[in-house]
């Protein structure tokens, strides 16, 4: 991780007022949303604003809380006076990285099995991560029904197609991936578990495992050439 990115700034605009912080990799944008922050994504960067509307001392807080979050997360953060404190919060795994774990699994897995037992957590009908995922949608859509502006409506709509349609989708299709690999019953031919066991036949006296070789690549070959023109 280039060490520039553990670097913040939170500071208030001198031109336009608001509460603004800059810098930080993308573990460090994260921390900023969760802190209350608002993210501002342009061409060349990205940079975070507190929400619209709050009184200055609102901001003071906000900005206060995500300075000690960063900090306690071991970024270094440059802040105003005001916004400065000695307060390290403690940290806890995001819900997110429950659902990576998944992915890791997968990559690891070696039977179409294992494969299928990761796919069950998001698939599953009841209580899998796809289903609450649709819970969530519909949730905010109905949060939205009763909110009042003009456009709320429209989102509510919008959130229940999501859910229905796009969401529905994904659901189905892995559905039926998880099921044919769960009937399948065979190890992946391009992944073995190592039992870092060397056999007594073995002619390489600097092996350390039985693992065959990884399969060679040939070189890409050369890009054609264009005939030359005749004169």
């Amino acid at each position: 991780m280039p060490l520039a990115d553990r670097f913040l700034s939170i500071r208030r605009d001198p031109h336009s007022g608001e509460v603004l912080a800059r810098g930080g990799d993308p573990e460090a944008h994260c921390i900023l949303q969760r802190a209350g922050f608002v993210a501002v994504v342009r061409l060349h960067e990205t940079y975070h604003r507190a929400p619209t509307g709050l009184a200055d001392p609102d901001e003071s807080r906000l900005a206060t809380a995500a300075v000690a979050r960063l900090r306690a997360a071991g970024y270094h953060v440059d802040c105003h006076e005001d916004f400065d404190t000695d307060s390290r919060p403690a940290s806890y795994p995001p819900l997110g990285s429950s659902v990576a774990y998944l992915a890791e699994r997968i990559r690891q897995a070696v039977t179409t099995e294992e494969a299928a037992d990761a796919l069950t957590e998001l698939t599953a009908a009841h209580d899998g991560i796809l289903a609450a995922l649709y819970e969530v949608l519909t949730s905010v859509a109905d949060f939205h029904d009763g909110l009042g502006e003009a456009s709320d409506p429209y989102i509510a709509r919008r959130l229940r197609y999501l859910a229905d349609e796009h969401l529905g989708v994904i659901r189905s299709d892995l559905s039926h991936t998880r099921n044919a690999l769960a009937d399948r019953h065979a190890p992946h031919p391009g992944r073995s578990t190592c039992t870092q066991e060397v056999p007594a036949t073995e002619r390489e006296r600097s092996a350390v495992c039985a693992c065959p070789p990884p399969p060679r690549t040939l070189p890409a070959p050369p890009p054609p050439v264009a005939a030359s023109l005749r004169r």
